[in-house]
């Protein structure tokens, strides 16, 4: 039986959901780890990520289709990128 067509989203909005959680997600995640680097050691953050990076990253991908609007979703993974960043980059 095929899905309903009220329940899937434009191709557009597919698209944007799905860049958003594999680039956008990745973002968030790899910058998420940089400010655990200007807390915690260097090498216990190099050791931990290697785990802790594949599943805040599976997350991310999962929570980007679960959203409305892709554009949404892409500027809340933009911002949490940038709040991450800053402080590494301030360091």
């Amino acid at each position: 039986m095929p899905a309903n067509k009220k329940y899937l989203s434009s191709p557009g909005q597919r698209f944007l959901k799905i860049t958003a959680g594999t680039i956008g997600g990745y973002l968030v995640m790899i910058n998420f780890h940089l400010l655990l680097s200007c807390m915690i050691e260097k090498k216990y953050v190099i050791i931990t990520s290697f785990i802790t990076g594949y599943i805040l990253w599976a997350i991310l991908l999962l929570v980007a289709f679960l959203a409305k609007n892709g554009w949404k979703i892409w500027g809340v993974y933009l911002l949490l990128a940038v709040l991450f960043y800053l402080p590494f980059l301030i360091k």
